[in-house]
């Protein structure tokens, strides 16, 4: 380990044991999420300015809510695809894989989804918060608030993290619900991807609906 000959021992201790525990880990997680968020919005208003000729003709405001969609797509995708892994291909959550009850199983990386996820929605409720209402009204502050406490919750807790990976699953639909978005702003109602992404938002919903009893079958059976 490097020494630190400006900071007192006691400090130094402090740090080493820090970086070894659980805490430290949730907390990168968290601060990643955040520090990914930021990256992703300024990526997408710097793509859309050069590839979407439509983009330079939006408000501030519907800029705003462009780039804040594309990080929640982002986040979408990561959460949705990492915990597909985590629920039907790892072996985390597999009756026979562990001696531990099922809803007490951690890994590391069901730890760092979980943290990252919370980073995103502390990203997406201060912006909220910041522009309000022009992102959503309290419906979304209610439903980013009881997300991130519980999420928390099942994360120091290390408890429920399967239902948690279930719900986040869902977020699979999202990229979906934000390309209607993009596509209505754009004026693009009447096109036939505007019709195909409907039909497949639908059928999602429709998947995601049976989805925790298959998954339930599945990591039981």
């Amino acid at each position: 380990m490097v020494d630190l000959p400006f900071f007192p021992p006691a400090f130094i201790s402090i740090i080493g044991k820090l970086s070894t525990s659980k805490k430290f880990h949730w907390l990168a997680s968290c601060f990643f999420g955040i520090i990914t968020c930021k990256l992703v919005y300024k990526i997408t208003g710097f793509i859309s300015l050069f590839c979407f000729k439509g983009y330079r003709k939006l408000s501030n405001k519907e800029k705003v809510e462009w780039n804040n969609r594309g990080f929640s797509t982002f986040h979408a995708l990561i959460s949705s695809l990492a915990s597909l892994y985590l629920l039907l291909f790892s072996n985390l959550f597999y009756e026979d894989s562990s001696d531990e009850l099922i809803v007490n199983r951690t890994s590391i990386i069901s730890n760092t989804i979980l943290g990252f996820s919370i980073g995103y929605f502390l990203s997406d409720l201060t912006m909220i918060f910041w522009h309000f209402p022009a992102l959503g009204g309290l419906e979304y502050v209610l439903h980013h608030g009881l997300s991130v406490f519980s999420i928390f919750l099942s994360l120091i807790s290390s408890q429920g993290q399967i239902y948690i990976l279930m719900v986040l699953f869902s977020e699979s639909t999202t990229p979906f619900v934000n390309l209607r978005w993009y596509l209505d702003v754009a004026g693009q109602k009447s096109s036939t991807i505007y019709v195909y992404n409907g039909i497949a938002l639908f059928f999602g919903w429709l998947v995601l609906s049976s989805t925790p009893q298959i998954l339930v079958l599945f990591c039981c059976s």
